[in-house]
């Protein structure tokens, strides 16, 4: 003897069921985009700097020496004032925010500088602590 058995209602959950997991995925890559969009942003600001940095340290590898330390470092040299012009000025591709904290230009012994850009990435909540981009090297 067969027994029937309800099944009324069993399709509905496992449709109701199916409608969940695939939300649940379609949220998580909505969530996987906007960290990329996120990382991608940071890299960009990050390359900037890079390239900030590395146009300084061409112009300095252009001059006189003796005067580098007199002309590029921060924060009262004309060429650094020049330089950190553009740097801060987001309207000219400059990095966001990075007139808040300037970038520093520190010479050591024997031409050794050390420069340091900072940055906030656009929409960034008070007291978030700044990027930063450092770069040292020996000008001979």
């Amino acid at each position: 003897m067969r027994v029937k058995i309800q099944e009324s209602g069993f399709l509905l959950i496992e449709a109701l069921i199916a409608i969940l997991i695939f939300s649940l995925g379609i949220l998580g890559l909505v969530a996987l985009q906007a960290v990329v969009i996120k990382e991608t942003t940071d890299a960009q600001y990050r390359v900037e700097a890079s390239m900030f940095t590395n146009q300084l340290i061409a112009q300095m590898w252009a001059e006189d020496k003796v005067n580098l330390a007199t002309n590029f470092a921060s924060p009262n040299g004309p060429r650094y004032l020049a330089w950190r012009a553009d740097v801060v000025t987001a309207a000219n591709g400059g990095l966001p925010n990075a007139a808040a904290q300037p970038p520093t230009v520190v010479f050591g012994a024997n031409n050794q500088v050390t420069i340091t850009i900072f940055w906030q990435l656009p929409g960034a909540v008070a007291g978030t602590p700044f990027h930063q981009h450092a770069t040292t090297t020996q000008l001979q």
